[in-house]
């Protein structure tokens, strides 16, 4: 099958060179609009372009408010924190993941608790986590989510949206709010993907965005808090080194941090999510041409979920067994093409192996089989 594939995306592609995982693609104003903010001399933090930015994005996802980061992991730090996680606490998320959303957990001094995944959408299982939270877990008398053993506070879940597709959105939502534990959506990886019609990183406390270059929409570096109006002011004064209104003084009255998205950054955003539909459509269609080249094969295509429109960031195929991955895997790049594993488990990396965490049995079988396909935007 590996020939096949090589051909398909050579052909897809409509190149013999080089094919990248993701790469961006600047088919719009975005260098007109860099050039007007250098033009501006606003490349910084503040400028007329991170206004925009903020508005388009909160608009088009939904949300009530957005609030600009120079990264997602940034953006994912303060959501924590502005969601009250304290050194010390426990915060659940999923093994299988990108290594910031454990950063920044790491970050606020907290422990993360690694909860399975569903084999069908490869997020965060809301049946292993209310499992874990039965056996492990109360509410105090304040109602206050704590651990049975050495009364840890519970205070966050962190899912992830992986490679686009939406997790088990209602029923994280209901266990989380059972358990008062403050729900906040690593949507890094999700952009432009909707769950029964509403976007992702919008069902919880707080959502977060990435604007990385292998994202389907980049600004080079860069992030996003989508919350609501009670923490926006507080989510821009902790990302502005928390720095106090006033003519001339510099009065900072908590610890803060230099997070606040460039200008320059934002402007490049907002020519491409200009495009952001068009970048989805094209996504999505190679998303179909992969289904169906892979149908009636032994390598299963990772689907959208029922009732989810996906972004398809990232295409998948879920392989028999971790010798046939390895087997695609250096077919492919010996060919040129470019296909990456999963994510190592978050639970198998040194600063994280000693953590808890429930079983993990369908977050090693996939570890052990999926292998991520070329997923760049190609308008036909």
């Amino acid at each position: 099958m590996s020939d096949q594939l090589i051909q398909f995306v050579r052909d897809y592609f409509g190149t013999n060179e080089f094919i990248p995982l993701h790469a961006p693609v600047f088919p719009g104003r975005e260098k007109e609009y860099v050039a007007d903010t250098i033009e501006s001399t606003f490349v910084s933090s503040v400028g007329a372009y991170v206004d925009r930015f903020e508005q388009d994005m909160a608009s088009y996802t939904g949300s009530p408010k957005a609030v600009a980061t120079v990264n997602g992991t940034a953006a994912l730090h303060i959501a924590l924190k502005l969601a009250g996680v304290e050194a010390g606490d426990l915060v659940i998320t999923q093994p299988l993941t990108f290594v910031a959303t454990c950063n920044a957990i790491a970050y606020c001094n907290a422990e993360p608790v690694f909860i399975d995944v569903d084999r069908d959408t490869l997020g965060l299982s809301a049946k292993a986590l209310e499992a874990w939270l039965e056996e492990h877990a109360n509410l105090d008398s304040e109602g206050v989510c704590r651990t049975r053993t050495d009364n840890k506070v519970v205070r966050a879940c962190v899912p992830m949206h992986t490679f686009g597709h939406p997790a088990d959105l209602d029923r994280l939502v209901s266990v989380t709010r059972r358990w008062n534990i403050a729900l906040i959506e690593d949507a890094a990886e999700s952009l432009g993907s909707y769950y029964k019609g509403q976007h992702t990183g919008t069902f919880g406390v707080l959502g977060t965005l990435s604007f990385n270059g292998n994202k389907i929409m980049t600004t080079g570096g860069g992030g996003m808090i989508l919350t609501g109006e009670a923490l926006e002011t507080r989510a821009k004064h902790l990302t502005t080194t928390a720095k106090k209104p006033h003519p001339f003084e510099y009065i900072h009255d908590e610890l803060g941090y230099n997070y606040r998205l460039p200008n320059l950054n934002a402007a490049l955003g907002c020519a491409q999510m200009e495009q952001l539909e068009t970048f989805i459509e094209a996504k999505r269609a190679l998303a179909g041409s992969y289904e169906g080249l892979f149908s009636g094969t032994n390598l299963e295509f990772v689907k959208e979920p029922a009732e989810c429109r996906s972004n398809y960031w990232l295409n998948a195929v879920i392989c028999d067994d971790k010798a046939h991955r390895d087997e695609l895997l250096e077919a492919t790049n010996q060919q040129g093409v470019m296909t990456r594993p999963i994510w190592a488990l978050m639970n198998h990396l040194v600063m994280y192996q000693s953590c808890r965490r429930g079983d993990l049995s369908n977050a090693e079988w996939l570890e052990a089989r999926v292998v991520n396909l070329p997923s760049s935007v190609v308008t036909k």
